[in-house]
């Protein structure tokens, strides 16, 4: 439950003056703490109490399940799959309806797609959280044979699923997508991709084979693939979730999806591509709740960090993060906006699209297709009084132009740019056709990064390197020394892969003046970073030794990405 939506329903119930409401969510925030807890702890009201008046204000009975029985009918009546993913518990069926207790209550959403996926009304009721949560944990667990089971019964529904030629109408792909097995199918899909911790989810329909693929740190996994038929099916349910046009199969189409999942709201970018065998869709998470947009949580050096964090104070400039899609840029740009974001300073961003919402922030999601293009909302920043502004990408000559200009008039700018290393940023702008003086002059620091897969600290083994990866890595053994290398075994916490989430590493050009002259002479990418290498740049291969002796990733991922 919301803190801010339980904190407006005792406020209106008159239990919660409205003085003490700051510092109770204050406590509740520092604390890691639930406001039920936060109330309870400083006797706003009892536990029992607390979830009384929620029942009293939805209208519904609150039940005590200490003690209760559960027997195998009760359960059945939601399969386990759909329980986990809308975190809901059966308490009996009725002509009502199926009576379900929710561990968010006030999500009116997942008593939604209940009703929808099962077919029948559902009757909330409100139960203690963690009552709620260990009876789904103890009936239910972690069991993966609801993928199986929604499977067999899809293969059982596959008659009515299979299209017969000369019938491909709306309606019939309207009933598919709209079948209870398959919503079913599609939101356990999803669930599973969540847990996973899954950044792209792939739908994709070949001639004799339809393949689910998840990303996960970066590197793709197979699930088991479902029969060839449910393709149309299972796509369609995705294009109508997303509100897209499924008539439209000739045509790529962007859509998005916000889902209530585990407790979680997650945000869901939907892209479709037209194939010769249907329509491939990939789906891009974004999982605010793992998100940390803190700078210091990145895992930067010091040195860059603190230079970083003097940059992003200085009043105008340019400061650059490039690397390629998916190397983590966009998340750095927004830590140093969180960083700034105080109140005395206006802060505007142009993204395609607004990835995170952040608060206190003007951002605006750029849209070609109408030509509202970076160099245009750019153009009308400049019209907004901003103090700093962050421009997603810097593609062409007219919107590095503009940000240079909105540099020299006093404003600091954030972009980003696709280059394989910071020295090659400054040759790209020269490329596309600004002018060397312009960019010595702004251009206060350029940050390349990369993403590696992390070892999984549960499984992590030291070893001895072969002579073949030290000589890739260009070190002898004198350099090695004692010096531990790490590699992940493989277990249940990994999924068997080794690697568990990601490290970043990062390379710093700075502007000093020898850097300047050679921008102004527009001397080649490696002249530059000959150079800042001589004044003490690190590169991102050494950054990535620095990883591999910390043990925080492989030999094998440092020669992968540098």
């Amino acid at each position: 439950m919301n803190n801010r939506q339980v904190a407006d329903l005792f406020l209106e119930q008159r239990i919660l003056p409205p003085s003490q409401l700051d510092d109770l969510l204050q406590e509740a925030n520092l604390n890691g703490k639930s406001l039920v807890q936060a109330m309870v702890d400083n006797e706003f009201v009892e536990k029992s109490g607390f979830y009384q008046i929620i029942a009293d204000a939805l209208g519904t009975d609150f039940v005590d399940l200490d003690g209760r029985e559960f027997p195998a009918e009760t359960l059945r009546l939601i399969p386990s799959g759909l329980a986990r993913l809308h975190r809901a518990l059966p308490l009996g069926a009725s002509q009502d309806g199926i009576t379900v207790a929710l561990v968010d209550p006030l999500d009116l959403r997942a008593a939604e797609d209940l009703r929808f996926a099962l077919g029948r009304d559902i009757q909330v009721v409100v139960a203690p959280t963690e009552q709620i949560e260990e009876r789904i944990k103890e009936h239910y667990g972690s069991d993966t044979s609801s993928m199986e089971e929604i499977l067999k019964q899809l293969g059982e529904a596959g008659e009515l699923l299979t299209l017969r030629k000369g019938e491909d109408t709306l309606s019939d792909a309207e009933a598919e997508a709209n079948a209870t097995p398959i919503i079913r199918f599609v939101d356990l899909i999803l669930f599973q991709a969540i847990q996973d911790r899954a950044s792209d989810i792939h739908f994709e329909p070949f001639e004799h084979e339809f393949k689910i693929r998840y990303r996960v740190d970066g590197a793709l996994y197979e699930m088991a693939p479902p029969p060839r038929h449910l393709a149309l099916p299972v796509i369609s349910r995705v294009k109508v979730m997303a509100n897209l046009n499924i008539a439209e199969r000739r045509l790529p189409q962007d859509g998005r999806i916000q889902k209530n999942m585990a407790g979680r709201m997650i945000d869901l970018r939907v892209s479709t591509l037209p194939t010769q065998f249907g329509e491939s869709v990939v789906l891009r998470v974004l999982d605010r709740s793992t998100v940390n947009l803190d700078l210091e949580a990145l895992g930067m050096p010091d040195y860059i960090h603190d230079y970083i964090i003097e940059v992003i104070h200085r009043p105008n400039g340019i400061f650059i993060v490039t690397g390629p899609t998916g190397s983590g840029k966009t998340t750095t740009l927004y830590s140093c906006l969180r960083k700034i974001n105080t109140i005395d300073s206006k802060l505007l961003t142009a993204e395609e699209p607004v990835e995170y919402d952040l608060e206190g922030i003007v951002q605006v999601p750029v849209n070609e297709s109408i030509g509202l293009t970076f160099a245009r909302v750019l153009r009308a920043f400049l019209r907004q009084d901003p103090d700093r502004i962050m421009v997603g990408e810097t593609r062409d000559v007219e919107t590095a132009q503009i940000a240079i200009q909105a540099s020299l008039t006093g404003h600091l700018v954030f972009t980003t740019l696709h280059t394989n290393d910071a020295a090659g940023a400054v040759t790209r702008l020269i490329d596309m056709g600004v002018e060397p003086f312009l960019i010595s002059s702004t251009l206060e620091g350029v940050l390349g990064q990369r993403l590696l897969r992390s070892i999984c600290p549960s499984c992590r083994t030291t070893y001895q390197p072969t002579r073949l990866f030290l000589d890739q890595l260009q070190l002898s053994r004198s350099d090695v020394g004692r010096k531990d290398f790490y590699f992940g075994k493989g277990c249940d916490a990994c999924n068997k892969t080794g690697y568990k989430g990601r490290v970043g590493i990062y390379e710093l050009l700075k502007m000093n003046d020898p850097i300047r002259e050679l921008i102004n002479e527009r001397a080649p990418t490696v002249v530059l970073k000959q150079k800042a290498v001589e004044l003490g740049m690190v590169t991102l291969r050494q950054d990535g030794l620095r990883s591999i002796f910390d043990g925080d990733t492989t030999v094998e991922e440092v020669l992968k990405y540098t």
